[in-house]
């Protein structure tokens, strides 16, 4: 593999969209120009978006960089996971049953239900007044 060589994928969550890069590196995770570890402050995202390289034990082989837009610091998490793993089964497609495996190639579908006329919300309905 060479060194000017990007592998692309694009994951997309709730209404995050993360296009990711992998090239072959030292590990390096670069999230909108930033430190993976300055992008996602809380442990718990910083661990979604490595599952990927973990499972496929590819932490120390692939620099990824990330631009991400849309949603929240969750769902951009877990748009930046599907969108590594992608890239990953396009490097090597022996990755691909490990990653399908760990649930990592399915993409959520789930998106906000939209308010409906005449509601406070979705399903929330205005108080009824029988008087």
């Amino acid at each position: 593999m060479s060194d000017d060589i990007y592998y692309w994928g694009t994951g997309r969550r709730k209404t995050s969209v993360a296009r990711v890069r992998l090239k072959a590196g030292s590990g390096k995770i670069m999230v909108n120009d930033r430190e993976c570890d300055s992008y996602f402050p809380i442990d718990r995202w910083r661990q979604t978006v490595r599952q990927p390289l973990k499972a496929t034990k590819a932490v120390a082989r692939f620099d990824v960089l990330v631009n991400v837009n849309g949603g929240g610091p969750t769902g951009q998490a877990d748009a930046v996971k599907l969108g590594i793993a992608r890239a990953l089964c396009k490097v090597d497609h022996s990755f691909e049953p490990i990653l399908r495996d760990n649930g990592m190639l399915t993409r959520d579908s789930r998106m906000v239900e939209r308010k409906k006329y005449g509601q406070k919300g979705a399903r929330r309905s205005f108080q009824f007044s029988k008087r």
